[in-house]
């Protein structure tokens, strides 16, 4: 079995509040791969939003057309390879640095969350650190399935001899420790294949985390994390959803379904081939039906090889009709998968959507009917210098990576001795690394 199975997926560790470090994100996705680098600066409280202790500076980044990836999954080995390096190279020439590690995202592998509870009875008297991180480490083993890698271990509140919703009990007496956690978890063929066509470009997986996390970090204002948001990541191959509350994610889900089932339904549907059908979404794709549209017709090439064939007319409300009705489909499936989170107990708590699906014309408001809550499209929030085309809902994955390092500490990392996970013969593994992201000075 690949050594993922039932272990947890390569950490990063904290940043120190006072440094400036280079990081580079990685997005692999089933349509695209987005390659970010940046420079993170400390910065003071109030210039940054909540959690972040670090402003954070675009200086390279890339997007390209993906290749040998399936709903988020790696489904060829050398195609994936020349994509990442296609996509890392050309980030690396426009910031001019050399990357050495990256942080990687999943968004395939069934991605779930479940919150749990571990406890223990409390030998010394007081909680230590060590006590905390015995039981939080047992608690993520209990909830991890053989097959499945941890990508998040987070510790949402502790509790002493049954009192809840202790912060910090370090120090703290009591007979019984327990902790209520959320683990997020992912196949572990998934992650591993994922973190193998990065090794084979000769590049370290500094940290996994899952799409829809990071996409959360990014997007969110503080209020939503308080009050309760669903961040819906829209890829095209997968759509993955994380719930928060209380300031902390208290869900995960996926689905393998997503905006490239959209432009399926267009080609089967026009009889036209995939390219022209992405074109048409792209250009005219919406689930709005007005009354002007079953009039407006546009000429669709058919998808024969016969350069007589006379491309055939259509009308927009048509090509409106096929959208929608997948549309429907995806957000039917969101709202069954959040009806099994905390995320229903919240009446008010709205629907955040990111992802590069998610900007096809009137998605909000098909979401908000179909969900019945409040619904916006994402923009990644807090960054300095973005350009226009990195402002969009389709960065949300790989500018949140980029955030990614300054919310660490808020997770649980197994010690390094339990953790066999390089695969090749470099010594220093993982945390040999921790803190040297790129060769260049800076």
């Amino acid at each position: 079995m690949s050594g993922l199975d039932r272990n947890q997926a390569p950490k990063t560790r904290q940043m120190a509040a006072n440094r400036t470090a280079l990081v580079a994100s990685l997005d692999v996705g089933t349509s695209k791969i987005a390659c970010m680098i940046a420079r993170l600066r400390p910065c003071a409280p109030n210039e940054a939003l909540r959690g972040r202790t670090h402003a954070v500076e675009l200086i390279g980044y890339s997007q390209i057309q993906s290749r040998g990836v399936k709903s988020g999954a790696v489904v060829d080995m050398g195609e994936a390879e020349q994509s990442v390096r296609q996509a890392v190279g050309l980030a690396e020439r426009m910031a001019k640095v050399r990357v050495e590690s990256v942080l990687l995202s999943v968004s395939a592998g069934r991605l779930q969350g479940q919150l749990i509870e571990a406890s223990a009875d409390i030998k010394g008297g007081a909680v230590s650190a060590s006590d905390m991180a015995r039981v939080t480490s047992t608690g993520m083993r209990h909830a991890t399935p053989p097959g499945r890698t941890v990508l998040h271990a987070l510790p949402v509140s502790y509790s002493l001899d049954g009192v809840k919703g202790i912060r910090d009990p370090k120090g703290m007496v009591a007979s019984q420790f327990g902790v209520d956690m959320n683990v997020i978890t992912a196949d572990a063929t998934v992650a591993r294949n994922l973190m193998l066509v990065v090794e084979r470009c000769h590049l370290n997986v500094e940290a996994m985390a899952a799409a829809p996390y990071v996409a959360g970090l990014s997007v969110l204002t503080d209020d939503e994390t308080d009050l309760g948001a669903a961040v819906v990541e829209m890829g095209a191959g997968t759509t993955t959803i994380a719930t928060y509350s209380g300031g902390r994610i208290v869900h995960a889900s996926g689905f393998a379904v997503g905006g490239q089932h959209i432009t399926m339904d267009i080609a089967r549907g026009l009889g036209c081939c995939i390219a022209d059908a992405e074109r048409i979404k792209t250009l005219y794709g919406t689930v709005l039906t007005g009354g002007s549209d079953a009039r407006e017709m546009m000429n669709v090439p058919t998808a024969g090889d016969n350069d007589r064939d006379y491309p055939q007319a259509v009308s927009r409300a048509t090509i409106a009709n096929i959208v929608r009705q997948r549309a429907e489909e995806i957000f039917e499936m969101i709202r069954d998968r959040l009806a099994d989170s905390p995320f229903a107990a919240e009446p008010r708590a709205r629907v955040v959507l990111s992802g590069g699906a998610s900007q096809l014309t009137g998605l909000a408001e098909l979401g908000s009917q179909i969900l019945g809550r409040s619904v916006r499209v994402a923009r990644p929030l807090g960054f300095g210098r973005l350009p226009v085309e990195a402002k969009s809902a389709s960065f949300a994955v790989p500018s949140g990576l980029l955030v990614y390092p300054q919310f660490a500490h808020l997770e649980h990392v197994e010690p390094r001795h339990t953790r066999q996970l390089k695969t090749g013969t470099d010594g220093g593994g993982y945390f040999g690394k921790v803190g040297r992201w790129l060769r260049e000075g800076f």
